[in-house]
């Protein structure tokens, strides 16, 4: 189990749960082709975005598998919503879990998703005592790829047209790290 005290800080960043008032700039990310390319969901509208936002502003706390905390990712400085992090405990047995990012293109090429991942891989190793952390992504998502590496993740798998994803096949990387290869 697994509840952090909020807000994480890092050197750039706070990373925090939703509230209401996130919607503007949760939209203004979501609602961008660019960024749901390589996800499972395609551009959102307003409304898809107020109901899962609801959904963001609950999960706060892992407090058993299956659970998840995603977070605001906030520029220290200003405040902005610029994306958000995610931390899914996937198995209380196998003492496994899974991250995930998004973040807003007009924020890309800064550091920020490495370091807002960073603090997940954190929780998880740390805050849950996982013995393993993955990231999944879509095999043409490189810049994605390039994150978990900075992050020093190994990649395990290439998933060869393994899901149907809007349509089409889609190939999937896989990314892992053990407790033991985790250093802050």
């Amino acid at each position: 189990m697994l509840k952090p005290h909020y807000p994480i800080t890092t050197d750039r960043l706070v990373l925090r749960p939703f509230t209401p008032e996130d919607l503007p700039a949760l939209h203004a990310y979501e609602s961008l082709p660019e960024v749901a390319r390589y996800l499972y969901w395609e551009a959102r509208d307003l409304d898809t975005v107020r109901t899962f936002l609801d959904k963001k502003i609950t999960r706060v706390a892992l407090l058993d598998e299956g659970d998840a905390i995603d977070l605001a990712i906030t520029l220290r400085d200003s405040g902005e919503v610029i994306g958000n992090c995610l931390l899914i405990w996937t198995s209380k047995e196998r003492r496994q879990g899974e991250i995930g990012y998004v973040l807003n293109p007009a924020h890309h090429g800064h550091g920020y998703a490495p370091e807002a991942a960073r603090e997940m891989l954190r929780l998880g190793f740390e805050g849950l005592a996982l013995h393993r952390v993955v990231g999944r992504l879509d095999a043409r998502n490189g810049a994605s790829a390039r994150v978990l590496e900075k992050l020093g993740m190994r990649r395990e798998a290439h998933l060869v047209d393994n899901e149907q994803v809007k349509g089409e096949w889609a190939s999937e990387v896989i990314y892992a790290m053990l407790e033991s290869e985790w250093t802050p």
